[in-house]
């Protein structure tokens, strides 16, 4: 049975990863601001360094729940850690999501494949499939590129 692509546009994100880093951000800043203003022995310059960590701390944290896949009528946004890119429908050839795959890859038209990380099987791997397969049937339906049946 063919899978349907969902109705435009679509947001993919690993959200029970994203939740769990962004609670952990939220304790991280909280529990070493906390400490650092209970801490009597610490000077003023000595607390604003530990809130100043907590800050950087909770902010590397934030770029690890960052990663999303949107994609719309004219094309896919692939948002990574530390990147954004922006594709046309034409140029994706194949989406990839194959077992022991830490993402999703995409094959693109220039012959090069992209990492989508916001499509990762991690702790939530049959939402994982299901974001792949809907990606993979948007991709069908909008590029004109056969599905590859072969990959998960």
């Amino acid at each position: 049975m063919p899978d349907h692509p969902p109705a435009l546009p679509v947001t993919f994100r690993p959200t029970r990863t994203r939740a769990v880093l962004l609670t952990a951000a939220t304790a991280i800043f909280a529990v070493v601001t906390v400490m650092a203003l209970l801490l009597d022995r610490l000077s003023t310059a000595e607390r604003i360094s530990f809130v100043f960590t907590a800050l950087l701390l909770s902010t590397v944290v934030l770029v690890l729940a960052r990663p999303k896949v949107v994609a719309d009528e004219s094309g896919v946004t692939v948002v990574n850690f530390a990147s954004s890119r922006r594709l046309e429908w034409a140029e994706i050839i194949r989406v990839n999501l194959r077992v022991g795959d830490p993402w999703v890859f995409l094959d693109l038209s220039d012959g090069t494949s992209l990492a989508v990380i916001g499509i990762q099987p991690g702790i939530a791997k049959q939402q994982a499939i299901a974001h792949a397969r809907a990606l993979r049937a948007l991709v069908e339906a909008r590029s004109g590129h056969p599905a590859d049946q072969k990959h998960g």
